[in-house]
């Protein structure tokens, strides 16, 4: 068993890390809306939006989402062995609450278990949850896959 797989499964179940926030802003979720062509006006229009029972413009869930990567790489610590991670997918994702234009996230992770694949990779899976700041519900509540590929 090498030293990172060693080191790795005996933090299994324990908090990893705390990412900083994030404001999520208008011009944020503007730009998201036109690189994946969803204008719907919730995300775009906020005097539409003001009148929906979110009072204002949110964040499509695919943009809060992509944020774990930046969310990840601030709060989870590096495994000195990776050569490269790679996004392997996701086995469960929730949008329990959405995020409003102007809001700030973090993201908290888990380390849920790790599956040894060949001599060179290992799979992880993260509980990733992304946290709105003054609100009781996250936005995100995901299992999160990556794929290790070690030296």
């Amino acid at each position: 068993m090498s030293a990172a797989l060693e080191r790795l499964q005996a933090v299994v179940g324990r908090e990893l890390g705390v990412s900083g926030w994030h404001v999520v802003s208008q011009d944020m979720i503007d730009r998201f809306a036109d690189v994946t062509s969803d204008h719907q006006f919730i995300h775009v229009d906020p005097v539409r939006a003001a009148q929906t029972p979110f009072g204002g413009t949110v964040a499509h869930g695919f943009l809060t989402l992509s944020l774990l990567s930046v969310l990840g790489q601030e709060a989870i610590p590096p495994i000195e062995e990776r050569v490269i991670g790679i996004n392997y997918g996701f086995d469960k994702v929730r949008f329990p609450a959405p995020v409003k234009a102007g809001a700030r996230v973090r993201g908290r992770f888990v380390l849920d278990g790790i599956t040894p694949r060949s001599a060179g990779e290992m799979l992880l899976r993260y509980q990733a949850t992304i946290e709105i700041e003054g609100e009781a519900k996250p936005a995100v509540s995901a299992e999160w896959l990556t794929l290790a590929v070690m030296r």
